[in-house]
């Protein structure tokens, strides 16, 4: 894989499983897409309820805490375009670890899927997908399932 994957930890403890989750569940994501031959950078924060809710606030003016927020450096597709030689920022993935553990026991989903799910689910909003409407929502369903059902 040519791809790189920058870990931060904003307020949370490093932890050698969220790693292994992050490169194993990215690494799927890349080659689903069929961009793993690209030098594609994406950032991922490991953070808070509190410092995701000011960052939802500061960018979506909704001030909750979430689960996870996506900031993408591309639209729908022009990813593909992009050299493979060239290292490029496909954009940051911000995740409520606090929030991905409340909801896995909320829904039963066990840690390291819901965790999984938060990854792909950013991903494919970095990517360009989005789920305001039932058709973009199932397209972006489909392809986080095939990534889900890899890991």
């Amino acid at each position: 894989m040519n791809g790189k994957i920058q870990i931060i930890y904003d307020s949370v403890a490093q932890k050698t499983e969220y790693d292994e989750v992050i490169n194993r569940v990215i690494e799927n994501c890349y080659k689903t897409e069929k961009i793993d031959n690209k030098n594609i950078v994406i950032s991922i924060t490991l953070t808070t309820p509190e410092k995701i809710q000011k960052l939802n606030s500061e960018y979506r003016n909704i001030n909750n805490p979430t689960d996870v927020l996506s900031f993408p450096m591309y639209e729908k597709g022009e990813i593909y375009s992009v050299s493979s030689g060239n290292e490029t920022l496909l954009g940051d993935i911000v995740i409520s670890i606090e929030k991905v553990k409340e909801q896995a026991l909320e829904y039963g989903t066990g840690f390291e899927r819901e965790f999984s799910y938060m990854l792909a689910h950013g991903f494919y909003h970095l990517m360009g997908y989005d789920h305001e409407n039932d058709t973009e929502k199932s397209e972006m369903r489909q392809k986080e399932e095939t990534v889900l059902n890899l890991v």
